[in-house]
């Protein structure tokens, strides 16, 4: 299904299975714990999931998707960025009135969660997500600061790149996709066992924002342009579904 009812549906692509890594890759050392060692048992959807419960559209407040401000209303510390793009189907077609949510650490690379206990200190002016809807091209933009690399426990000095976590909805809560944004150019993406699961090397530039600098404002922020695509041959990696949507 397409996230979108007002779609018309085109022809099947069939999807590429090696596009995704395997469950089980031991240079991720959360994977050994969390992939299942039996077979897959498959769960049709109910109507329910299919259907709702949905998102009230006129929820969404006016900075919701400036993470520069949207906290405390003073403006964060960092670099600033705009992150932009568009939701698109197999097709290239945009998909309208869809729900983006992102979550990011702060440009030191620390998140505003109890649990993380990096040593960066809390920016007191950052939240660290956002929410907005596609416009009816399937556009969407954020403006935030660029997030640091950060430690984390998978082997001895390992850091995970740049990146801003990124949830597409569908007409319901029960549809819902889970990927991840980097950055051009930076040198942690090679070295990091997460991304270095994904086998295909265009499957990982997929997830690489380009420098777009014809959207960045002189004098103010850079801009990357990141498209999500839902379905087909070309779509991004999503880490909660593999098969898409």
């Amino acid at each position: 299904m397409t996230l979108s009812n007002s779609i018309d549906r085109g022809p099947l692509f069939f999807r590429d299975r090696d596009w995704h890594p395997a469950a089980y890759t031991p240079g991720y050392k959360t994977s050994m714990t969390r992939a299942p060692f039996r077979p897959l048992v498959s769960l049709g959807s109910t109507l329910s999931e299919e259907t709702g419960p949905a998102f009230g559209h006129s929820m969404i407040g006016e900075l919701d998707n400036n993470l520069i401000m949207n906290f405390t209303g003073q403006p964060a510390i960092g670099e600033r960025i705009i992150m932009h793009g568009r939701v698109l189907d197999e097709n290239g077609r945009g998909v309208p009135n869809t729900l983006v949510e992102i979550w990011q650490a702060n440009a030191g690379g620390r998140y505003r969660h109890k649990k993380d206990g990096y040593q960066a200190p809390l920016d007191p002016n950052f939240g660290g997500c956002g929410r907005t809807l596609t416009g009816p091209d399937g556009a969407y933009e954020f403006l935030t600061v660029r997030p640091g690399a950060y430690p984390w426990p998978n082997h001895v000095n390992s850091w995970r790149p740049m990146h801003i976590h990124i949830s597409v909805f569908g007409s319901g809560f029960g549809q819902r996709l889970i990927t991840q944004m980097y950055f051009e150019g930076d040198p942690l993406i090679a070295k990091c066992p997460i991304v270095n699961t994904i086998g295909q090397e265009n499957a990982i530039e997929a997830l690489v924002a380009p420098l777009d600098m014809n959207r960045a404002i002189p004098m103010d922020c850079l801009a990357y342009k990141f498209d999500i695509v839902l379905r087909g041959r070309r779509q991004s990696f999503f880490e909660n579904r593999t098969e898409g949507l």
